[in-house]
């Protein structure tokens, strides 16, 4: 189990080792600096993203918070694609253009646990109580969007304190589903967007609908960018008809509002 876990883990380094080769091999790809939460999204979408841009793209992906340290320490990139909280923060600390600001889609917190392991029943605020208070360990990322609505639905359900006692914090969700997969934790929760592409990893199902809170994801031009226009054609096309109907099987959905693509 351990050999497992630490296969997974090499094998997101090695990714993100993928994409810094990516660039320095394509010096006039667009760079999108973009969050876990929307990676799958990005991913089916990106060869008619680079049809629609005219050029290639290359994206690094992290969770939202590291992604704003980034950005803050001077990384050079063109499109940011974070939760709009993260984009709205960037505006107010000039490092977004505040008019380019685009929603793109939301998706909602959701419980994980190891493919093949029995699901728990989730079905309400008291079901969803039991099947935490039952699990050994539970793990979600420490710098998630979702960690603040988590941890605030432990608060509501009386069982804070029993769950500080078998979190397990991991920066990231990939390395949080990573744990869920390698048998050291009993469930993750995290955006459902980013439980369906874990491998290892099944979906439980959403939050109980009293718990469940919706991460909103954006898009905007960095106030540097080089490929301005390239950039403003990719968030076009990501809001677009075509883009929006790939969300749900990705687990996501337009944002509140919008209707899915046609």
């Amino acid at each position: 189990m351990k050999s497992r876990s630490v296969a997974l883990l090499l094998g997101f380094s090695a990714a993100l080792g993928c994409l810094s080769a990516q660039q320095a091999a394509n010096p006039n790809a667009l760079r999108v600096i973009a969050s876990n939460g929307i990676r799958e999204v990005l991913n089916e979408t990106r060869p008619k993203a680079e049809t629609a841009v005219g050029k290639p793209l290359a994206i690094e992906y992290n969770s939202s918070n590291a992604q704003v340290d980034r950005i803050e320490k001077g990384a050079d990139f063109d499109v940011a694609v974070l939760t709009s909280d993260t984009i709205d923060d960037l505006i107010n600390k000039g490092k977004i253009v505040s008019g380019t600001r685009t929603l793109l889609a939301r998706a909602g917190i959701g419980v994980g646990v190891r493919k093949g392991a029995a699901k728990p029943d989730i079905s309400s605020g008291e079901a969803i109580k039991k099947a935490l208070l039952a699990a050994k360990t539970v793990t979600y990322a420490q710098d998630g969007a979702s960690r603040v609505h988590v941890e605030m639905m432990f608060g509501r359900l009386g069982i804070t304190q029993e769950m500080a006692a078998k979190t397990r914090l991991e920066q990231g969700s990939t390395r949080a589903a990573a744990q869920v997969a390698a048998g050291h934790a009993d469930m993750i929760l995290t955006l459902i967007s980013e439980i369906l592409p874990a491998e290892g990893v099944a979906l439980v199902g959403p939050l109980p609908a009293e718990y469940q809170y919706y991460v909103d994801f954006a898009a905007g031009i960095g106030v540097k960018a080089k490929r301005a226009d390239a950039g403003k054609a990719l968030i076009h096309f990501l809001a677009s008809p075509e883009a929006t109907a790939m969300l749900a099987p990705k687990g996501m959905e337009p944002p509140r509002g919008q209707p899915a693509g046609k």
